[in-house]
């Protein structure tokens, strides 16, 4: 796949973005979800292994395929490994499947209700590497969880700020403003995110889109305006602690939002399977995430 062929398959595509980018604070936690507990490593390299060896086992699976998965969000270490004897970036679009890189370093600490991003200032030289390695794009996360104009205006002008750097590098950056879904300010949040998103994507200039990635509003259709949104080439949810059948019925009810889960596409998948068995219960999530990305019900 080209960058037109990727961009079409982004734009148009029925499917959903998997996400694999869990990063060295979340990576025990995954693990553990998969079946291997936490003594099961004696260094980091050790874990990052078994990590990429899940990876690995999920991107190579029969039932991972461009067919209903359009993309796949890397962590840094998986798009600088190898999948089958191949870059990964290469073995996803092998499979038709379109390649992202978390590009993120964490969290600040909370401030005015929202946590901006850590500073990256090694952002140009990763996004470089990920452009040589034909990534077409990249996922940056921020969280939100009060509803404070101040804090998260603040959060929307960082992402912006980051994008217009991704889009500088050829590449199209995912803009991640996770709203908290325990907020118990999470609707009044939700519309001031809305508000901010939309001035700030009415201010970019030339004619170059975004994604974005946004937690399920808790109104339904809510984020119809960022779907319809010239500047927008498509708009993507994170199932945000959801299980896999909360989230899918929530995402159902939203026009024009695809999935881009994480923990709700891997809740089953258990490193003691046999290969048949977990390429079954990979199909089954993968099915199931994709019914809910295209086939919208009335809230």
């Amino acid at each position: 796949m080209n960058q037109v062929d990727m961009t079409s398959k982004i734009a148009t595509g029925n499917g959903f973005i998997a996400a694999l980018d869990q990063s060295g604070g979340s990576t025990p936690k995954a693990l553990k979800g998969y079946g291997i507990e936490e003594g099961a490593w004696g260094s980091d390299e050790e874990m990052f292994g078994l990590i990429h060896q899940m990876r690995s086992r999920i991107i190579t699976s029969p039932s991972f395929s461009g067919d209903k998965v359009l993309g796949a969000i890397l962590f840094e270490r998986t798009m600088d490994g190898q999948v089958d004897g191949k870059p990964t970036p290469r073995a996803l679009k092998d499979k038709g499947v379109v390649p992202f890189i978390k590009i993120d370093k964490g969290l600040e600490d909370e401030a005015n209700g929202v946590q901006l991003m850590k500073p990256m200032p090694e952002l140009d030289a990763l996004l470089g590497r990920a452009k040589d390695l034909g990534v077409f794009g990249t996922k940056e996360r921020s969280v939100i969880n009060l509803a404070n104009r101040e804090g998260i205006a603040a959060v929307v002008k960082q992402q912006f700020d980051v994008a217009r750097q991704v889009l500088a590098a050829g590449l199209v950056p995912i803009i991640e403003p996770e709203v908290n879904i325990k907020s118990p300010e999470r609707a009044e949040a939700d519309a001031i995110l809305l508000d901010e998103l939309v001035r700030a994507l009415d201010s970019m200039p030339g004619d170059e889109k975004v994604m974005l990635k946004l937690s399920i509003p808790a109104e339904a259709g809510l984020f119809d305006p960022l779907v319809d949104h010239p500047r927008v080439l498509r708009v993507v949810a994170l199932s945000g602690g959801y299980s896999r059948p909360d989230a899918c019925r929530e995402l159902s009810k939203n026009r024009g939002m695809i999935a881009s889960f994480s923990r709700a596409l891997l809740e089953d998948l258990r490193h003691q399977m046999s290969d048949a068995e977990f390429d079954r219960a990979l199909g089954q999530a993968i099915d199931e995430i994709y019914e809910a990305s295209t086939d919208k019900v009335a809230a």
